[in-house]
């Protein structure tokens, strides 16, 4: 569903317009949305963007420019998530406090990624499949592993994905 409140650039494409859940954001022109993608009120998607099938985008992200986002991609909004509060009355907006996300312009993310809440992923960054950001990535940096650490930059690419999983097992 793309609600009437969705502000949609031009040419933008969602291929599958009934299999995705989009509302109160602003998708940039030229941008492409996968089946299964929802993207929550108060997200802003830049231009000549690629979001994968399966991710949810929630309120405080900010995605820059000609950015890529993998499949299954997951961002956070709330550092410290909680149903109930200490009385075991049900939380409401008032009871927490939204953190913002931003991905920078050029920047890629692998799929299955989880981005946790307030980091900012660099320019041209690469954060690798699977893996769990909860620091600020550099801009150039290319990230992997549990929590995401950097093993080079796309500027000196890796040659061979065996290359990056040496860099992660000597993290420890």
């Amino acid at each position: 569903m793309i609600a009437p409140s969705v502000e949609l650039g031009e040419n933008v494409s969602i291929p599958q317009p009934q299999l995705v859940n989009l509302y109160g954001c602003r998708i940039g022109s030229n941008t492409r949305i996968g089946a299964f993608v929802e993207i929550q009120r108060g997200a802003d998607i830049g231009e000549h963007c690629k979001i994968s099938s399966h991710s949810f985008v929630c309120d405080g992200v900010t995605i820059e420019d000609g950015v890529f986002i993998g499949h299954g991609v997951m961002f956070t909004n709330d550092l410290y998530p909680r149903a109930v509060n200490a009385d075991g009355s049900l939380q409401t907006e008032a009871d927490w406090t939204l953190v913002r996300t931003r991905v920078c312009r050029h920047a890629s993310i692998g799929s299955n990624a989880t981005i946790l809440a307030g980091v900012t992923i660099g320019e041209g960054a690469l954060v690798g499949a699977g893996a769990v950001v909860t620091k600020d990535v550099p801009a150039h940096a290319i990230v992997v592993g549990v929590p995401a650490a950097v093993v080079g930059t796309t500027t000196t690419q890796l040659t061979t994905a065996s290359d990056a999983l040496s860099g992660a097992a000597s993290r420890g």
